[in-house]
């Protein structure tokens, strides 16, 4: 009394099929997990493009306000580097 086989796993069209789909959900080089990897990888990437963007566009504009406003100038220049004028003193105060 031999095992008997369902005829659908005996057709060798399906079992080609199921196959080719198992080879290419796991084992391909392009395979379901890989495919998942990148896709998260792109989304990082196009968020830290839009970051990036959003900082160029600050620094742009700041950029221009040094350029055509001497007051805006002045006042990055004390701030950012402690500037002073002859005769003045600087006190710097540090937040917690």
């Amino acid at each position: 009394m031999g095992v008997r086989i369902p005829s659908f796993l005996r057709n060798k069209y399906l079992i080609a099929l199921l196959a080719v789909l198992v080879w290419l959900l796991f084992f391909d080089s392009h395979n379901l997990i890989q495919q998942w990897r990148m896709q998260r990888q792109l989304q990082e990437l196009r968020q830290e493009r839009e970051f990036y963007l959003e900082e160029i566009r600050r620094d742009s504009t700041a950029i221009d306000e040094l350029k055509n406003d001497p007051d805006a100038l002045e006042r990055y220049a004390r701030e950012r580097f402690l500037m002073k004028k002859e005769g003045e003193d600087v006190f710097i105060i540090v937040e917690d």
